[in-house]
Formats: structure tokens, sequence, C-alpha cells
């Protein structure tokens, strides 16, 4: 089954996804990462000879993967068109919800962001040259007050 499941994985894995990785399990499944679009899917035996467990994940910042979102259980006798129809089925009911970025994005843009500028690059604020003048003259003074005491 094993054999069968690794082979079957590879076929799915090409009609999911352009890049993508296939690796066995330690219980016997077969896992298919999409790392460009940050999901997993894996395939393990199930309680039926011809029926395979289906599972479909996030993979997280770093590379680990977050626990399963979706399940179901799938024929193997169905032909890769339809398992890969189920996959894609489970794959969009992990799709995570709208990323905090977007809502902002709609919006118009603000002429100065707290804290940040908007320009690009990297520029020495007001605050910081104040800051080195400051250090300066404190620098300044322990030296006169040195310079003043031998």
């Amino acid at each position: 089954m094993s054999a069968q499941l690794r082979e079957i994985a590879n076929e799915l894995a090409d009609v999911l996804w352009r890049e993508h990785t296939v690796y066995r399990t330690r219980a016997g499944g077969v896992v298919i990462r999409g790392e460009h679009v940050q999901r997993w899917i894996s395939l393990a035996p199930s309680a039926g000879r011809d029926e395979v467990l289906v599972r479909a994940g996030r993979i997280l910042d770093g590379g680990t993967t977050a626990p399963a979102r979706s399940e179901a259980v799938a024929r193997l006798s169905a032909g890769t068109a339809e398992l890969a129809a189920v996959c894609r089925r489970l794959l969009a009911e992990t799709a995570p919800g709208p990323s905090p970025a977007a809502p902002r994005a709609a919006r118009a843009p603000r002429q100065r962001q707290r804290g940040r500028s908007a320009r690009r690059g990297r520029h020495t604020s007001a605050r910081s040259w104040l800051v080195v003048a400051c250090m300066a003259a404190i620098a300044a003074l322990y030296v006169a007050n040195g310079a003043g005491m031998l």
C-alpha cells in the first residue's frame, strides 16, 4: 500500500502544484508539501482497502506544519482527477481568512505612519540626530572636566 500511495502522491502532486516535495511518513502515509502556497496534503491508509484518508493543512512561518484543518476519505480507484478535486476542496477549506494587511491596502495610503518613514530605504531621523548631538555634548563635557583635573 505504501508504494501505491507514493506513486499516487507523485501523480497528484504534479496535478496540484508545479513546485512540491513528496515524502513518506513513519505511519506509512505520504505527505505532499507545496512551500510556495504554504499548504500540505497527506494521504494515509484508511480502514477500507481502496480508501485513503486525505488531510490538508497549512505550513507556518519557519517551515513547520500546522495541524490538519480538514480531512476526507477518498477512493483510490476513482483516479487522480477525482482525488485532485477532493484535495482542492480541502485546500480551499484550509485557506486562511484575509490577512490583516489586506484591509489596510484597500484604504488610501497615509502621508506619514507613526514610527516609520513613508520613504523607502534607511534615513536618519531628527530624533536620531538629537540623540547623537546630546551624546557628543556629554562626551565633550566629560573630556573637558577630565582634562581640567590633570
